[in-house]
C-alpha cells in the first residue's frame, strides 16, 4: 500500500475578444512568479538559505498537531514553510484516513484548492531520500505523483502523518520523511478513526483550518 497523489490539474487559456495595443508589462515576483519544474531546485535551494523556520501547528476541528520538519530535508522543509506563508493548507482537507496506517492531507476537491495550485506553480519535488528517517509512527512524509517517476519526485501539495504503532517501514525508500510530530498525535489518532468510504474518503470533511509557523 502506498501513498500516491490522486489529483492532477489542468491549467486553462482566456483569449481576448478585441486586439489591443501590446505593451510590456513589469512583472511583480510575489504576483506573477510561478514554480515549475524547472526553476524549483534554484528557488528552494536559495529560500532554504533565507527562511530557516522549521516548527509548525496544523490547526483542526479536531484538534492541534505540531510538527517539527527537518534541516536536513532542505527542499520538502522549505516547500513546507514557503506553502505555509502562501496560506495553501488553508481549507484543505486530511481527504485520505486509513487507520492503523497513515492520515493523508494538503487536497481537497473544492475549486478554490485547485485555483490556489495554479497560482503556486505547477511543480515537483526533488526527493530528499536517504537521509536517516524510516516511516515510524509520528512521522510526516510525502506522497509521490503519479506520473511516470523513476526519480521518486514528491507531489509538493500533500503530505501524510503515520499513525500505526508499528510504523510503514515499507515506504521506506520510496517517500521522502521530512518531519515527526512533536505534540497532537491524539489528534491524528482522533482522525484515523473516522468512518471513511470505500476510498478512504471520511464521511465528516476534516478541514485544515490554518497552518501556523511556530519558529
Amino acid at each position: 500500500m502506498g501513498c500516491d497523489s490522486k489529483f492532477n490539474n489542468a491549467d486553462s487559456q482566456v483569449i481576448g475578444k478585441t486586439q489591443k495595443p501590446i505593451t510590456q508589462k513589469k512583472i511583480d515576483k510575489d504576483v506573477d512568479f510561478k514554480l515549475s519544474d524547472d526553476n524549483v531546485m534554484e528557488f528552494f535551494l536559495d529560500y532554504d538559505k533565507h527562511n530557516k523556520e522549521n516548527l509548525v501547528r496544523i490547526i483542526t476541528d479536531f484538534g492541534n498537531i505540531e510538527i517539527q520538519l527537518f534541516d536536513n530535508t532542505k527542499f520538502h522543509r522549505s516547500n513546507f514553510i514557503y506553502l505555509t506563508k502562501k496560506n495553501y493548507f488553508e481549507g484543505t482537507q486530511f481527504y485520505r484516513v486509513i487507520n492503523n496506517f497513515v492520515i493523508q492531507a494538503g487536497n481537497s476537491d473544492n475549486r478554490k484548492i485547485s485555483q490556489k495550485r495554479k497560482k503556486i506553480g505547477r511543480y515537483l519535488l526533488p526527493n530528499d531520500l536517504d537521509k536517516g528517517y524510516s516511516h515510524k509512527r509520528g512521522m510526516v512524509s510525502m506522497p509521490s505523483s503519479l506520473v511516470d517517476n523513476p526519480y521518486k519526485m514528491a507531489s509538493p501539495f500533500e503530505f501524510f502523518i503515520v499513525q500505526s504503532k508499528n510504523g510503514a517501514h515499507h515506504l521506506d525508500g520510496n517517500y521522502t520523511v521530512f518531519g515527526k510530530v512533536t505534540s497532537g498525535m491524539d489528534t491524528v489518532d482522533k482522525i484515523a478513526s473516522t468512518p471513511t468510504d470505500n476510498l478512504d474518503w471520511p464521511l465528516q470533511n476534516i478541514y485544515i483550518k490554518r497552518v501556523e509557523i511556530i519558529e
